[in-house]
Formats: C-alpha cells, structure tokens, sequence
C-alpha cells in the first residue's frame, strides 16, 4: 500500500490511500496522554473515503493520479465510467481540523443521477507512543446544535477527544451505531450533476470536546475553502527550496514539510508546542522524544524552514525536556520514557543553539533563564561522564540506541569537542573571560586525547577507530544516525584529512560487512538495521560525496518519496522504519546542503 500524507499542527492525516483516496485515520497529539491518539478505520473501510453514487449504486474512483501542491497539498484526479473526479486533502494551516474537497465533472449528461460524497467508519481509537493499544471508552455519535449535524467523541468518565463534520445544506449525512461500539456514517451531496461540474468541501474539526471540534469545522467553512487553500499553499510556497534538480527539489521539500509536521505538533488538549520522531503510527517508535532525532537531525531543516518554529523547538527543549537531556527518550512531557545515557544526545542541545544562532543572529536567547540554566545542567551531566585521568566521555548507548561495545565512541567524543567549541564561540562576549578559554581548552584537551586514544593503525594506515575502552581494545564499525562520515562535516577534521579518508575507505570497503559495496545503493547499514540506511545517504551528502550520494537516493523508493530508517540494497525499497519524520530532516537539510540555491526563510508576515 502506498500512502500520501499531510497535516498541519494540530493533525495529522499519515494513511492517504494512493488506490482510492480513502483516508484510513487520523492522528493528534495529547498531552495527558504523554502521547498521540489515533481514530482509525477497519479493515473493511476506512476513517473517510470519497464515493460517487450513480442512479443509486455506489462506484468508488479508480487509477487514481495524484499531484501534490507545494510539495504537501496532496491532490488526486480519477475517472468513474464517463465522470472525472478530484479530490483534495487539506489541513489548512492554524487550524484545528482537516477538509476533503470533492469535484464531480459530467461532460455528457446522459441523464443519470449523480451524487457524491464521503463514507467511512469510526472502529477504534488507539493510543500510541511507540506502541499502539487500543483505548478503553465508549464511542459517541450524536446530533448538535454546535454544526447542526453529527458529533463524534471519545469519553473515559469524561471527554478525552471530539471530531466533529460540517459542511453546507446540499449534504444529508447518515450514522449508525455498530454492534462492536464502532459507528458508520455516510456524507452525500443532494446535488443532482447531470452535466457540468459540481463541488463540495466536507470539513472535519477536532477538539478536546464537542463545542471545540463543532466550532473548529465551522470557522474553516466561514473562512471558506478558497481562502483556506491560499493561506497553506502561500505558507508552504515560501519556504519550499530548489537545487535546479526536479527530483531532488520534489524529495527535499516533501521531506522538509513532513519532517516538520510530522516532527513537531500542538497538543490537542493543552495546545503546547512538543517534538516527536514522528506523528506518523507506521513510524516504530513513534509520539516520543529523543534530543539526537530532535536536534541533530530534524532541526537543521526545520532551521532552514521558518526560524521561528526552530526558535520553539529550543525553548520546548530547555523548558520541558532538559530535566532528562541526554537520556535514551521520553514522553512528550519530559518525563522518561526509556532510561539510559547517551553522549549524543546529552550535546544535541547546544550544538542545535549554535546552528540557531550562527544561522539568525538571536544572540538575545543566550541569555534568557532556561538557556542558561539548561546548558549549566548539560556541563554537569559531561563531567560525571569524563575518565578519571584522560579528556574522553563515556556513554551507554551507540546512536542507535543500542548497548555499547566500548564505552569511548569517537564519534560522540567528536560531538563533545565540538559543543566546548561552540559554547565559546556563544559565549565569548557574555561569560567571564576565564570561563570561555577554560572551555575551549577543554575542547583542545578532547581533540588531542581523540587524536592519541582513538587513532589506531592497520595495514599501515591510521584511522580512527569506532570506539575504544582505553584499556588497549577498539573496534572497526559505523553507524548510520552518528557516523564517522561526519567528523569533517562537524569541523573536527578536514575532507583531505589523511585519517579520515582511510576511515572512509575502510568503512566503503567491500571487507566491511556493512559497507554494501558494489551494490546499486552502495550506502553503510549496521546490525540494528542491516540495510543500506537513508541517514547513510544524507551523511554521503554531506561528507564530500554528493554525487554518488545523489545516484543512490534517486534509485530508492523509500517510503513513497519519504525518508525511511532503511531501505532494500538492490531495490531501494523500504525494509525499515516507515515515515521516520525526523530522519527526514536530515536528508532535506543534506539535500539542500549539497545542492541547494536558497537562503534559509526568517520572515515573519505569517
């Protein structure tokens, strides 16, 4: 099954069926929940799918062609007998809600009564933070007043969710209850289309309760769907970025928008900002916090995006999420979600501030209480994490999220060296002198213990091993999502490096077991995935190897066009990790790195 997606900030549609553009669910963040909620279909029909009705009898669109607008506006066209359909999916920006717009053209009469509209099924809801379970609540469909129509809620004890219809007075709608506590319901047009065209926008509002949803479908349809359309498409339109190259325009963009709708959201019950790996269910790990998926890799493009959304994304970090920065991953309140330390992530934050301010110049938010407090919490993490005698840090976890082999990675301890590097550069004009150069000889204490520790020699060659214990063992290896392809992407060395390029070349040859050298995507995998990664490809891009990086990725389907954790070596199929939004950020914002032409967007109008 292949899928189109869009959202905006407070839902997400992540199931669009290419086949017949029926929508199977949809999701929203919950801060109560600690996570996302899903209102899903069944196996039979789906959340919504569009229908045509002809002299009575129901015909569903076939050979769907889908064109999305401004890389995220997903539209289709199809054809039933004689009559040409369009259909599109909107989530207007700024809104709390979601509309289906429906065109039927009739070009020969023929005397037949055409109808059209949406059908659907309400069968469960689940809850979903990695996992997806089921919710335990009765299922309500009513009349309101609120839309003069059918209200749909959620309730355990009282209201945890609503979504709510509206639309104008040529729709009858119909709903029944389902023996399972599901419920069924149909939206159909009164207008007859003998010949010409007909259209009508189904609107859907979601809210904490049923005034909120009812009242969130009726202000889309009192803004009108024109008027809707051209705030989205006006938004998206000035921050989609060009190389010159079609195809790679077409997979930067649509992973630039999904990495930031699918990354980031509005709690439906607080209305908080929060990050997530992904709003998507078929992501593995989805609706929880990690600092490295977050801040390495998801906010570089977010950055290039709109500025202040990045702006957000600081605050929400060093407000709800430092208490636990640098722990495997957490809910979306902060708390944890799975323990244990990883070095990566402990630095995220502060090598994420510098790109914000390096890249806008808001040297203001360096001083403001959360900033500074969370980067004095940051410091004292490192230094319990420092070997007694040696300038390296230890670590639990890989960038994968898996146990260590040696608890020294060269990689992470890079990462370190380059955190100290930045805060002096931040913090030059605004700490004491003593402090600043205090920190950056630290950093040169890092880079040479790096360069005595971690280099080690084969062959002949030196090379920098993955990791090491400091007690004579280390270990040759890679890892996608913290590779050793970054060393000079991150300053620490540069392209023509000696040590470096051995330890490209080891790590591309085919002797390493994860290289995938000599295969048509020839990119670094690794035990957690072992197929070529996408975040391997991005690091290509990024590490001085374009232009096979780019032969590698126009050979991958992906996940339709989005970024996955991995995928087939031979097809370019994904075999991992469907709808990883935040992977999907770092392949837009290595996209635009290595081939793009635009400056990164600060406007403020919007």
């Amino acid at each position: 099954m292949k899928y189109q997606v869009t959202g905006n900030e407070y839902v997400s549609l992540p199931t669009i069926r290419e086949s017949d553009g029926g929508l199977e669910g949809i999701s929203f963040l919950h801060m109560d929940c600690k996570g996302m909620l899903e209102v899903c279909g069944d196996a039979e029909l789906p959340l919504l799918r569009p229908f045509i009705e002809v002299n009575g009898r129901k015909r569903l669109p076939e050979k769907l062609q889908w064109s999305p607008a401004s890389s995220w506006i997903p539209s289709f066209t199809a054809r039933v007998g004689d009559l040409s359909i369009t259909g599109t999916w909107l989530a207007p920006l700024g809104e709390r809600g979601f509309g289906c717009k429906l065109s039927v053209e009739n070009k020969n009469g023929a005397g037949a009564d055409i109808r059209f509209g949406l059908e659907g099924c309400w069968a469960r809801t689940l809850h979903s933070i990695n996992e997806s379970k089921p919710v335990e609540g009765v299922q309500n469909a009513y009349e309101s007043g609120w839309n003069h129509s059918v209200v749909f809620d959620m309730r355990v004890g009282v209201s945890l969710f609503a979504f709510a219809p509206i639309f104008d007075k040529r729709v009858d709608y119909t709903y029944h209850a389902e023996p399972d506590g599901g419920v069924r319901y149909a939206f159909l047009t009164k207008i007859n289309c003998l010949e010409g065209r007909a259209d009508e926008v189904f609107w859907f509002g979601i809210g904490y309760e049923e005034v909120a949803a009812a009242t969130s479908a009726k202000e889309m349809l009192r803004q009108g769907y024109d008027a809707q359309y051209a705030k989205t498409s006006s938004w998206l339109s000035k921050r989609e970025r060009f190389t010159g190259d079609g195809k790679l325009d077409a997979l930067l963009n649509r992973n630039m928008f999904f990495s930031l709708f699918f990354g980031s959201g509005l709690t439906i019950d607080t209305e908080e900002f929060v990050l997530v790996t992904s709003r998507s269910p078929r992501y593995y790990v989805s609706a929880a916090y990690w600092d490295r998926d977050s801040l390495l890799w998801s906010f570089p493009a977010i950055l290039m995006a709109d500025a202040e959304i990045a702006r957000e994304m600081l605050r929400y970090v060093f407000v709800r999420q430092i208490k636990n920065v640098g722990i495997h991953s957490r809910y979306i309140d902060g708390t944890v979600l799975e323990p244990g330390f990883e070095l990566d992530e402990l630095c995220a934050p502060i090598l994420a501030l510098a790109r914000y301010v390096k890249q806008t110049g808001d040297r203001p938010i360096l001083t403001e209480p959360c900033i500074l407090s969370g980067i004095e919490r940051i410091l004292r993490i490192l230094q319990s994490k420092k070997h007694p005698h040696i300038e390296l840090y230890e670590t639990m976890l890989q960038p994968t999220d898996d146990m260590h082999v040696y608890k020294y990675i060269t990689y992470d301890n890079v990462l370190v060296w380059r955190m100290l590097t930045d805060l002096t550069y931040l913090y030059g004009n605004i700490w004491p002198q003593e402090r600043t150069q205090m920190l950056q000889a630290q950093a040169e204490n890092v880079k040479a213990a790096v360069a005595e520790h971690c280099i080690k020699e084969k062959d002949g060659k030196r090379f920098y091993a993955w990791s090491v214990d400091l007690a004579g063992n280390w270990d040759i290896y890679d890892e996608p999502p913290g590779s050793l392809l970054l060393l000079a992407h991150y300053g620490f060395c540069k392209q023509d490096d000696a040590v470096w390029m051995n330890t490209v070349q080891i790590i591309r040859d085919p002797s390493y077991p994860y290289s995938y050298a000599g295969c048509p995507i020839a990119e670094i995998g690794c035990p957690h995935a072992p197929h070529p990664w996408v975040l391997s490809i991005a690091n290509s891009l990024l590490s001085g190897n374009a232009a096979s990086a780019r032969k590698h990725l126009l050979l991958c389907e992906m996940d339709n066009g989005i970024a996955c954790e991995s995928v087939d070596e031979v097809t370019g199929e994904s075999r991992t990790g469907d709808a990883f939004a935040t992977c999907a950020g770092f392949l837009a914002y290595a996209i635009d790195s290595a081939f793009g032409k635009e400056e990164a967007y600060h406007g403020t109008e919007d």
